[in-house]
């Protein structure tokens, strides 16, 4: 068991330096945390030991009410019902293409679940180089969302399927999951009655302007920590619960803007990098020896890009031929939805530890592998565009 001193050293010069690190190879963060944890663990600055993995995993539920904060459910209803139409098709035709794809090859079908994945925390990253005005990126945004929230569904029901198996009690934990979900909408409809009536109770709650006790994020911090308990309570799988919890915040109150913001602030850098460096340093580095394994990385990867670029039809006379794949690309770094749910499947014993380091290496692929790529199509596109 390694050291809690080394542990804490290693975490403080790893959290601090990967932005940098990152900069300096012009990918995102996320993957740098993970390799460094890959490498500080191969040299045994980094390992086993209960305080790491008991923070790493609130960084996790904290990453989850992260994503929840990024759906706001009124939005949702706003959209275009033709694109919404056209969105939910999208995601039907992402996970027919991962049945078959997965079954082409014999997989168990609990891997239909994992390669439809969609999270848009990287898509965000895209829009400080791509700007505002991009038409395909503001698409894959919104329909990033709603794939978000079927991913966080899937994401729950894979945990049920994986702790439970296929019998009596799955059956059980997903009609609990149903009732939840009613007791949910019937709540957030109370709410938004509550608030339409009385809409100063939401700057009470969260005022706008400084506000010595931060109030607003002493309320996050108790909805996040109460659908934990409510989660543990019911045997459902937390991360839901935390996404919940985001998405109440993002749903009503949203007129405090910098929230999102701020809360994002302290988790990117403190929580989150610690659960990603703690996943990089479950991958051990001499795996990366084992027969096939890059092999079967690179299969996952390019599998879950060819699922998005078929399904990309669904867009058919919205997007051009060039906007369609970069839209599809931007869906296939799914990196937090991916390493989660790999990691839920390499703890129930699911996955074996060989398939558990093929995910985790193809998540790392794709961010590599799709940023580069939408970098060369973008330059190409501008270059078309000028001649």
């Amino acid at each position: 068991m390694t050291s809690a001193v080394s542990i804490i050293v290693t975490l403080s010069i790893i959290i601090f330096i990967s932005p940098y690190i990152s900069r300096l190879l012009k990918i995102p963060t996320t993957p740098v945390e993970i390799l460094l944890g890959t490498l500080m663990g191969y040299f045994h600055f980094l390992g086993e030991n209960y305080l790491f993995e008991l923070i790493a995993e609130v960084g996790f539920y904290y990453l989850m009410f992260l994503a929840g904060t990024e759906v706001n459910v009124r939005e949702l209803f706003k959209m275009d019902r033709q694109l919404k139409v056209r969105g939910l098709l999208y995601l039907a035709l992402l996970y027919l293409f991962s049945y078959i794809s997965v079954r082409s090859v014999g997989f168990d079908a609990i891997f239909t679940l994992f390669l439809p994945l969609i999270s848009i925390g990287l898509v965000v990253t895209l829009y400080k180089e791509y700007g505002k005005d991009t038409k395909w990126l503001n698409l894959s945004m919104q329909i990033g969302v709603l794939g978000e929230l079927v991913s966080i569904i899937a994401l729950t029901v894979t945990g049920a399927i994986l702790e439970h198996g296929y019998g009596i009690k799955l059956y059980e934990t997903l009609g609990l999951l149903a009732i939840f979900l009613l007791v949910l909408v019937v709540t957030f409809k109370l709410f938004q009655v509550l608030f339409w009536w009385y809409p100063e109770l939401k700057t009470y709650l969260i005022p706008v302007d400084w506000d010595k006790d931060e109030k607003d994020i002493r309320l996050s911090m108790a909805l996040f920590f109460l659908m934990i308990a409510i989660m543990l309570v019911l045997d459902l799988e937390v991360a839901f619960g935390a996404f919940i919890a985001g998405v109440f915040i993002a749903t009503f109150f949203e007129h405090h803007r910098q929230l999102p913001h701020k809360l994002s602030t302290f988790g990117f850098g403190f929580l989150v990098p610690i659960f990603f460096v703690y996943t990089g340093s479950t991958l051990k580095l001499s795996a990366l020896g084992e027969d096939g394994l890059v092999a079967f990385a690179l299969m996952i990867t390019f599998s879950m890009i060819i699922i998005r670029l078929l399904s990309s039809v669904a867009f058919y006379k919205i997007l051009t031929r060039t906007e369609a794949i970069l839209f599809a690309l931007s869906h296939s770094m799914p990196l937090t939805l991916l390493v989660a749910i790999a990691t839920l499947g390499y703890h129930s014993h699911k996955i074996n530890q060989f398939e558990y380091y093929a995910f985790i290496l193809a998540s790392l692929f794709e961010v590599i592998i799709v940023m580069v790529s939408i970098k060369v199509i973008a330059i190409y596109e501008k270059k078309f565009r000028k001649t």
